[in-house]
């Protein structure tokens, strides 16, 4: 090798990781994720971690770059394409935060559906006499629907089908997979069925604002929504205005555009809304198998060796000959 890799992360990845990293590389986090900062970093990386969107055009100062690896799942945060032209491997990990994603899922139906945020705002302004038209409703043997079933979505699938016996409705813009007893549905139906509608699509021109006004108003008046996936599939404004009408009659949001979301957000003045700040995937173990999972894929590009999920395979044998080069 003519000089050791250097390899940087958008963010401090686990302590686990970064010692592992360091063994083999000359390894550091960015000071801070602005575009400028990313940039000049970039300029001398032989390969980057990512925990942050990166710039559209990172890639064009980063001349040296032989591999890109997505600490997580969504490719959002990437220019895949632009990384493709140039020869830049780009891995992601597909089963990592899994768990902690559909845990968050289902804690957040029984949340919604019992009602029990809302009660214990109003428990603690109105005290006893909040319980008084309290209503919320049982998950078994009601209808689950799932917007986008990947590997997240049928985890979902089956946890919810195990523990409350529910009727499980998906719909996906890929062609469907029949496997683990979900019924293929097309997405106004789903959303007229469904007592728990959770999204699990990625952030896609052809998904952008796909739940808006017409899905929501053909929801049923006691239905939830969950969004643990991109901000950007709902339309904010159709929401708002759908909580308000009941439609859904209560819904759970991890995630935003933009993120962060802003202190004077519209969202945050709404009763009947579940807030959390991006944490869907984010427990204590998934925190350190993503790190140690991205700083695997990381030492297996190069090394030279495939990773276990290489999202734009057709650069490989360009890739093996930059990396080639290197040594």
């Amino acid at each position: 090798m003519s000089r050791q890799f250097r390899v940087i992360a958008t963010n401090p990845l686990h302590p686990d990781a970064e010692a592992l990293l360091r063994q083999s590389y000359d390894y550091e986090p960015v000071p801070d994720s602005s575009p400028g900062t990313l940039k000049r970093w970039i300029a001398d990386a032989d390969g980057i971690i990512v925990r942050t969107k990166l710039p559209d055009d990172i890639f064009d100062a980063a001349p040296r770059l032989l591999a890109c690896v997505r600490h997580g799942v969504g490719l959002d945060f990437i220019p895949v394409e632009n990384a493709t032209q140039k020869g830049i491997a780009v891995a992601n990990l597909l089963e990592a935060n899994k768990q902690a994603v559909v845990e968050y899922v289902v804690g957040s139906a029984l949340l919604l559906a019992r009602r029990l945020a809302v009660t214990d705002q109003r428990f603690r302004g109105e005290g006893w006499a909040s319980r008084a038209d309290y209503g919320g409703f049982e998950l078994a043997g009601k209808t689950l629907g799932i917007v986008g079933c990947g590997r997240i979505g049928r985890a979902v699938g089956q946890a919810m089908r195990a523990a409350f016996n529910m009727t499980v409705l998906g719909y996906d813009i890929t062609e469907p997979t029949e496997e683990g007893g979900i019924e293929r549905v097309a997405l106004k139906d789903l959303f007229a069925r469904s007592d728990v509608i959770t999204l699990h699509m990625p952030s896609t021109p052809a998904t952008r604002g796909m739940v808006g006004k017409r899905l929501l108003a053909v929801m049923r008046p006691d239905a939830v929504l969950i969004n643990a996936a991109r901000g950007d599939l709902i339309d904010e404004a159709a929401l708002l205005e759908g909580l308000e009408k009941g439609k859904p009659s209560a819904a759970a949001i991890d995630v935003f555009e933009p993120e962060p979301l802003q202190a004077d957000s519209s969202l945050l003045k709404v009763p009947n809304l579940f807030l959390t700040p991006h944490i869907a995937g984010g427990t204590t173990e998934s925190a350190l198998r993503m790190s140690m999972q991205s700083a695997d894929a990381m030492m297996t590009l190069l090394k030279g060796e495939l990773p276990g999920s290489l999202v734009n395979p057709i650069i490989w044998q360009r890739y093996l000959e930059r990396l080639r080069s290197r040594r």
